[in-house]
């Protein structure tokens, strides 16, 4: 299993689940794991997918899913779940 880590931040729009979410089924990108909040009209989301079943590199999909987030108006970043690990160990 390749899992990756995906964070959408931004304000809240109608839409920004459903436009994520069909990316990732049109690129056969299962979610693993949601949680989403709304905070004072601010959207933020943090998904574990499993890229396996793709054909795209990581780095392909980190940039579709940053050039998505520009298109919607939202941050969205995905890292390989090793270097997130890496990154937030206390």
């Amino acid at each position: 299993m390749k899992k990756t880590i995906i964070t959408v931040v931004g304000k809240d729009t109608v839409g920004i689940i459903a436009a994520i979410c069909n990316y990732l089924a049109e690129n056969k990108i299962n979610i693993l794991d949601i949680s989403q909040t709304i905070v004072d009209g601010y959207f933020n989301m943090m998904m574990v997918v499993d890229t396996s079943a793709c054909s795209k590199e990581a780095v392909v999909i980190a940039d579709d899913m940053k050039a998505l987030g520009e298109k919607i108006g939202v941050i969205i970043t995905c890292q390989k779940e090793e270097i997130f690990d890496m990154m937030h160990r206390i």
